[in-house]
């Protein structure tokens, strides 16, 4: 019997922008263009040029390492929460990542250029692109150790709840060979680990198509990473 797929309340803001003061918001926003991001486009490259940044509204963005030439491994996802371009922000117009849309949706754009104006321009859009960039260098450091120490179940069970916070939907599509290469492991491991979460009923999986049962028990079922990338947006962004 096919999981019924949970409608999403999709957003139609920018979290991180709507922390800004209504005037710098409105400015910020009226020199952006409202695109919509497919499914599967490239951003950029690593290595590669940043010609410009974006903001999702209700798409998100896959940030992949390459690695040795033969593999990839996901190092951040960047959604409503947040934007995209952070190297920018540091006057670096090259990417370290190649950037990949995982979930379609509009998105409002901006060019590189004209983002490090505004930066130049506003302490309060400074203000607010710093603290965000705290929170990304501290999520990364945790993903660092998590890749490490965690075992598989867990890391699946953070990487579910972070992509259905930024897919804004309980259920979504994804393939055990997909989740193996955004975790960097082997896909028996991916296997075992949502057999696993599917035994005790907090996720269920049919034809490509996951859905997220028990929500609090996934997250019980997660390692802290989760709760902690949750509280330290909290701390620095409200």
């Amino acid at each position: 019997m096919p999981l019924a797929r949970t409608k999403p309340v999709m957003p139609t803001t920018n979290r991180l922008l709507d922390r800004l003061p209504e005037r710098e918001c409105a400015h910020l926003i009226a020199r952006c263009e409202q695109v919509e991001l497919a499914l599967g486009e490239s951003l950029a490259e690593s290595g590669g040029p940043i010609r410009d940044v974006y903001f999702p509204i209700a798409s998100f963005i896959s940030l992949l390492k390459p690695m040795d030439g033969q593999h990839v491994i996901e190092v951040a996802i960047a959604g409503n929460e947040g934007f995209y371009g952070t190297p920018v922000a540091l006057g670096v117009d090259v990417s370290p990542v190649q950037a990949v849309v995982q979930g379609a949706g509009p998105a409002l754009r901006m060019s590189a250029v004209a983002f490090r104006r505004e930066l130049s321009s506003s302490p309060a859009i400074r203000d607010c692109i710093d603290r965000y960039m705290h929170v990304v260098m501290a999520q990364l450091i945790r993903t660092s150790g998590c890749n490490r120490f965690h075992v598989v179940e867990k890391r699946v069970a953070r990487w579910l709840l972070m992509t259905a916070d930024r897919a804004h939907s309980s259920s979504f599509h994804i393939t055990h060979e997909f989740l193996a290469r955004m975790l960097g492991v082997r896909r028996v491991g991916i296997t075992e680990a949502a057999g696993a979460l599917q035994e005790r009923r907090l996720i269920g999986y049919t034809r490509g198509e996951l859905t997220i049962l028990d929500r609090k028990g996934l997250q019980l079922a997660s390692c802290s990473c989760y709760r902690a990338d949750l509280a330290a947006y909290a701390a620095a962004l409200g």
